[in-house]
């Protein structure tokens, strides 16, 4: 019997010979394109086969219009909606199927061990759907596995599925849907906004139902700078320098807008100045440890402390995936399960230069189990290290690795304690109070280096004692503008409003940075004025939902999820999100004036300055000359 084993990347096709063939293999490398199938005995459940192992490089299929539908001008965009598709080889994925074709001829099955998420689903499918031209009826089957160990792999083998046909629908329908969406609305932006501006020739101005949620959250910021209106406030403050120290207390009304009203509570202070202790708590502290690491996480935390965009962190990830020392950086689940193995993975860790201490410590009496979130895709365990990066790798990978395993330690360890004082003093029946901190374990805090418990020292006071305050003063301020957000901030968005899923988010940002929408400056995105102007303009049009909030991509990702549950049928999710796109495609087109007269003839935005960190104002004036005003 002959068994075909197809991986997704050559990488993990490779690391799966390797364990099933106890490393005896022999290979046969196909000239024409340099693909390697891998060829070994094994013994398949009871069943002696001969095994071959090769791989695909991602998808195999591209969808697209059929030809007459190819010109931009061959149609009105709006009868995208409704034109046939095709679907087609990748030119560069011919020799790769055309190798599937070859070894499938004569094999007895076939089985699939692509990613264990929807598109490795898909993926699958179009794997299947190619060996059969040759085989029709060659058994398929589905390997689940989540890191490229040996205990997994065998473990797959043994427990080998079918293919999920819900999760290949739910791919199926958002393909259709982002291509008929996307390309009747990019053909109308291009052809609209190239042809009203002139330095805009040349370029596709592209749309995507996860693209303009996320430049509308850059977009939103900047207006609520931009409009932005400072206020004046006021504030008592009041400090006391005791034991050598200063401690400084907090007005519980904190600040007020009316200077007046801030005075006269000032004067009564100052009139009666004797401040009165009237509690002194001293209580346990605990600072949580993390939970176990999830994609959202690596990819928000790892942009904020590695300063790495989110971007390259899947794709460093990826790497060190293929390579074997992560497990699959893809996972919406932050609890481990009770019967899982975190010893061995610690041990790995205890050769370690920088952490192998640390990692020796908790094998001696310090581990504590990790919290459990909420959160279990059923598929993959959360993101962990599976073993030792090699001094060869590069600088990004070691910083990417360090962090996965900082925070696998950090979860296997017990929480910071410390110990918190709450000073609370009456001073003419206005309340003020101080707060201390001192940490007696830090624990976790040893190993995850990204965050700090700040410590702070406060001396002992007695309650109903009194004493005169060193310095009490009315301060004056104003009140400031949000910041831009950062890439982690706008990770944060965009998983909360369910824009894109754990796996694309970080694809979304990239877009929107490659189609000059938005741009990052000392790691803030600010929107470019054709950013600024695609969301006002279809913002301006009169609607009850809007392309450029989350609502609307955030139901379709819902409904897709309820296909892969079998709660919505495709063919109802298709047809009726291309209905409610359609309608709104149709209206936007009868107004398309508002759109393009949006604030891109203006060509103004607003940037932090390089010297003063003061927000500016760039304007663009005739040929590309630039007015700065501030």
């Amino acid at each position: 019997m002959k068994v075909l084993c197809v991986a997704e990347k050559p990488s993990i096709a490779k690391g799966i010979t390797t364990i099933l063939s106890n490393g005896r293999w022999e290979a046969r490398r196909n000239r024409r394109d340099g693909m390697i199938n891998y060829c070994f005995p094994y013994n398949l459940n009871g069943e002696n086969c001969d095994m071959v192992v090769t791989a695909v490089a991602g998808h195999l299929m591209s969808y697209d219009f059929t030809p007459q539908y190819n010109s931009w001008y061959s149609c009105p965009p709006s009868k995208l909606f409704e034109a046939p598709i095709i679907r087609n080889i990748y030119k560069n994925a011919k020799s790769i199927a055309e190798n599937l074709r070859k070894e499938s001829r004569d094999a007895q099955k076939l089985i699939i061990w692509t990613d264990c998420d929807r598109e490795g689903e898909n993926i699958g499918s179009e794997i299947s759907d190619v060996c059969k031209e040759n085989n029709r009826y060659i058994d398929v089957y589905r390997a689940r596995f989540s890191v490229v160990q040996d205990r997994e792999i065998r473990n797959a083998c043994r427990r080998l599925v079918r293919l999920d046909e819900k999760q290949i629908d739910a791919v199926n329908v958002r393909i259709e849907l982002d291509l008929r969406i996307g390309a009747s609305f990019t053909r109308f932006q291009t052809l609209n906004f190239t042809k009203l501006f002139n330095d805009l020739k040349g370029k596709v101005i592209s749309f995507g139902t996860c693209q303009f949620p996320t430049l509308g959250f850059v977009v939103e910021r900047y207006l609520q700078i931009q409009n932005f209106v400072s206020e004046d406030f006021w504030k008592i403050e009041v400090s006391h320098e005791r034991n050598n120290g200063s401690v400084s207390f907090v007005w519980k009304r904190d600040k007020l807008f009316d200077r007046f009203i801030c005075f006269i509570y000032y004067e009564k202070c100052m009139k009666n100045c004797l401040a009165k202790v009237i509690s002194m708590t001293q209580k346990p502290k605990s600072k949580w440890k993390p939970l176990p690491l999830t994609t959202i996480d690596l990819i928000k935390l790892g942009s904020k402390f590695l300063k790495i965009s989110s971007d390259e962190i899947m794709k460093i990830a990826e790497q060190l995936y293929n390579q074997g020392y992560i497990s699959y950086p893809r996972t919406e689940t932050d609890q481990f399960k009770d019967d899982f193995d975190l010893n061995s993975l610690i041990q790995i860790q205890t050769n370690s230069n920088t952490w192998g201490n640390y990692a020796q410590s908790l094998l001696q009496g310090k581990f504590v189990k990790p919290r459990k979130g909420k959160n279990n895709d059923q598929a993959h365990p959360p993101i962990h290290p599976t073993k030792a990066l090699p001094d060869s790798a590069s600088v990004k990978e070691k910083k990417v690795y360090e962090f996965i395993v900082r925070r696998f330690l950090a979860c296997c360890s017990d929480d910071a304690k410390g110990s918190e004082t709450v000073v609370t003093i009456n001073i003419a029946d206005e309340i003020f109070t101080a707060n201390g901190l001192m940490i007696i374990e830090e624990n976790y805090l040893k190993i995850y280096v990204y965050e700090k418990w700040g410590e702070k020292s406060i001396p002992l006071y007695q309650e109903g004692e009194t004493f005169i305050p060193t310095k009490m003063q009315m301060t004056a301020g104003k009140t400031t503008p949000p910041k831009p957000l950062t890439e982690p901030d706008l990770i944060g968005l965009m998983d909360k409003n369910g824009i894109g899923t754990d796996a694309t988010i970080h694809e979304h940002i990239k877009k929107i940075k490659d189609r000059e929408y938005i741009y990052e400056e000392r790691h803030y995105l600010y929107p470019t004025t054709l950013g600024v102007a695609l969301i006002e303009g279809y913002n301006s049009v009169e609607s009850n939902v809007s392309l450029t909030k989350p609502n609307l991509r955030k139901m379709l990702e819902e409904s897709l999820q309820n296909i892969c549950k079998g709660q919505q049928n495709k063919n109802d999710v298709l047809r009726n999100d291309l209905t409610l796109y359609k309608n709104m495609f149709e209206k936007i087109n009868r107004e398309e004036k508002k759109i393009s007269q949006s604030k891109y003839q203006n060509k103004e935005i607003i940037v932090p300055c390089p010297l003063c960190d003061e927000f500016i104002t760039l304007y663009h004036i005739s040929n590309d000359n630039i007015l700065i005003g501030k």
